[in-house]
């Protein structure tokens, strides 16, 4: 059965930057599960971040990925993309369930980089990389499409 990596925090798991999760409640992600085909990651603590951390974004002048205190945690997020990217290729995944807006897993929007709470037409790190290496990434928000896929795998 084809396996879906989904972000953790999606999974109701505490691994966001503030320490909470984004549970989704979805009856198809609930099947998923129940047939062991979810793998569960955050890439943010794969790379090394400590929960809670301080908040990041993907900065648009050079790519790098800074926290709200200046600091420099774009090797995290890379050291986390090619974590998920592993787990991906050694699991033969095919499709990703990312959460919408984070710096590693936003697949059609991103916040800009200036802290102030405005969102852009972007992808994350991670997401990123998946793609570069033919994994089709969706998000929270367009699960059904996702759903379509995985069905019409069968």
């Amino acid at each position: 059965m084809e396996k879906i990596l989904v972000s953790a925090c999606l999974m109701g798991e505490k691994v966001r930057y503030d320490g909470k999760s984004q549970q989704l409640l979805n009856e198809s992600l609930l099947l998923w599960q129940q047939q062991q085909r979810i793998v569960s990651l955050c890439p943010e603590v794969a790379g090394g971040l400590s929960i809670p951390r301080y908040p990041a974004e993907i900065q648009l002048i050079d790519g790098r990925v800074i926290n709200c205190k200046d600091e420099d945690v774009s090797q995290q997020f890379i050291k986390g993309a090619e974590h998920a990217l592993h787990v991906c290729q050694k699991l033969n995944i095919r499709f990703a369930l990312m959460k919408e807006s984070s710096p590693s897993c936003g697949s059609n929007m991103i916040y800009d980089g200036s802290f102030s709470n405005k969102k852009i037409i972007g992808e994350g790190v991670t997401v990123g990389l998946l793609r570069e290496n033919g994994v089709k990434v969706f998000s929270e928000k367009n699960i059904m499409e996702l759903v379509k896929a995985i069905n019409n795998l069968s």
